[in-house]
């Protein structure tokens, strides 16, 4: 809610980008999406797809929007946090049955989850409506004394799903994957925890009028063959702005794969959209510390945006804690890859035994075909703890999504300790920053990229800021850390924002690093 607060005042700038409209293609459909087959209606057996939910996404996108709201009786009543935690879904009665390498827990509403959602389970082409069972659900007699009452249903549905499967030990259904409360949902990766995490839509993020949250409404979950490594997931989003039909195909593991396509159809022409939208927490870390009295190095699900674009070009944009909003915007055309990225790996840099930050997964953004023109953008969000997330990233086209057009996307996401590494480039391992020790106003930085690729001798550098000077630049190579350190100091003068950048290369100017990206504000 913090966070709902701040953005809902926040002053943001203007970018733009393009995406050329796809003609709709979808059916028309029943005026209430998740009037699907039941197991008391025997219709004869049809495949059901992403086009037949997009179809409902593209009706329902005609008429005026109604968010869905239920009132939380009986046991699921006034709820806090850890009497909502106390209501969990009986194991054995798994919706996908128990036969496959999947498993499914259906989750409660109460506390903040309050928006009912619709879920299906689709067996031979046909979709089966899961009505909502309080009975489904064990409730800990520590926190219900007086047992639960499980016979009020009321108007509530469920409020999201969490998928199970045997990704770190054989023979223990770990979760994997949770749907669950607007259009946000998060995965792991073997060895990974639960940590940042993605969205159906970003809508006016940062934007002056306010942001809007988008939800998912109704899930359709395909009942994967016994021997099945994927599972498929339709799901129909919906807001004030839009309508938007999503198609999931998941694959865990050590990277756990989400094979994603939406098709939108926009109520109105949307300005401000952000595709495949990430979200995280950056607190603080070795080079932003403002005003932190923590035991702790560092305190964050993400270190940095990584991105790969359309030119060829590798960047790596340091995440900052800030006094005040901060948006950044990223030209390009057609890129390869981005994503939000937990390069510190090393519980020593974090010393959380809790928390566990250096086992929070990256994700990264693969887009499929042509995204056209426009931008990567990054907002960073003032924080004071570490409670609320404060990082956000997507894709923003440059021209609107025009009213009454279907918009299709498609993109790869994965959740891994790292993202995919095919450049050749030195990284960027860790970054610091202080106050410098010879001058009160001057800016101290230390960028350490692999040492590896220069084991015979220095690159040429540059350290370049959009605003100020920069001083004192320096390579050392550190053999022992396997570091190649760039250190260089910042004299902001009258400036209150700057941009800085650096970069490693050759003697003729060709990039042997990817490039560093840090935004400083007073």
């Amino acid at each position: 809610m913090k966070r709902r607060q701040f953005l809902n005042s926040a002053t943001a700038l203007v970018a733009g980008g393009s995406f050329a409209a796809i003609p709709a293609q979808a059916k028309t459909a029943s005026d209430d999406a998740s009037a699907v087959p039941d197991e008391g209606v025997a219709p004869a057996p049809t495949d059901f797809g992403f086009e037949e939910v997009a179809a409902l996404a593209s009706e329902r996108a005609t008429r005026v929007y109604r968010q869905p709201v239920a009132e939380q009786v009986g046991s699921f009543a006034d709820l806090n946090y850890d009497t909502y935690r106390a209501i969990r879904f009986r194991r054995d009665m798994d919706p996908l049955g128990g036969k496959g390498r999947f498993g499914m827990d259906l989750l409660p509403p109460g506390a903040i989850y309050y928006e009912p959602v619709n879920i299906s389970i689709v067996r031979g082409g046909r979709p089966h409506r899961l009505d909502f069972d309080p009975g489904l659900f064990e409730f800990d007699p520590s926190h219900f004394p007086d047992g639960a009452d499980v016979e009020t249903r009321g108007e509530m549905g469920w409020s999201g799903f969490r998928l199970r499967a045997a990704l770190n030990r054989p023979g223990t259904m770990d979760e994997f994957l949770v749907f669950q409360g607007a259009s946000y949902f998060r995965a792991v990766a073997r060895g990974t925890l639960y940590g940042l995490s993605a969205r159906g839509l970003a809508i006016k993020t940062g934007g002056p009028d306010g942001e809007e949250f988008p939800l998912f409404t109704d899930f359709w979950i395909h009942e994967p063959a016994e021997t099945s490594e994927w599972v498929r997931i339709h799901a129909i989003l919906d807001s004030k702005s839009t309508t938007a039909a999503f198609q999931f195909d998941v694959n865990p593991g050590a990277v756990t794969m989400m094979r994603t396509r939406a098709a939108i159809f926009p109520r109105v022409d949307l300005q401000n959209t952000g595709i495949a939208p990430l979200t995280s927490m950056f607190w603080f870390g070795p080079a932003s510390r403002r005003n932190v009295d923590d035991y702790r190095p560092a305190v964050h699900d993400s270190d940095g945006l990584q991105m790969h674009t359309g030119a060829g070009q590798t960047l790596w944009r340091t995440l900052a804690s800030h006094k005040t909003l901060q948006i950044s915007s990223f030209m390009d055309k057609n890129p390869r890859g981005f994503g939000l990225v937990q390069r510190t790996r090393d519980f020593a840099d974090f010393q959380d035994a809790e928390a566990m930050y250096h086992a929070r997964p990256s994700a990264w953004i693969q887009p499929e075909g042509d995204w056209g023109e426009g931008e990567v953008r990054l907002i960073e969000i003032p924080v004071e703890n570490e409670f609320n997330d404060n990082i956000v990233s997507y894709w923003q086209p440059r021209e609107p999504l025009a009213k009454g057009r279907r918009h299709e996307f498609r993109y790869r996401l994965s959740f891994a300790q790292l993202p995919p590494n095919d450049v050749p480039l030195a990284k960027v391992r860790q970054v610091r920053s202080g106050l410098s020790i010879n001058v009160e106003t001057t800016r101290s930085f230390i960028i350490d990229f692999d040492l590896s690729l220069f084991v015979d001798e220095l690159p040429d550098y540059s350290v370049t800021a959009s605003a100020g000077k920069i001083v004192h630049a320096y390579l050392k190579p550190l053999p022992d850390q396997r570091v190649l350190r760039l250190a260089f100091e910042f004299e902001p003068g009258d400036a209150t924002l700057a941009d800085l950048q650096a970069l490693l290369t050759d003697k003729g100017g060709l990039a042997l690093s990817e490039s560093w990206l840090g935004r400083w504000t007073l």
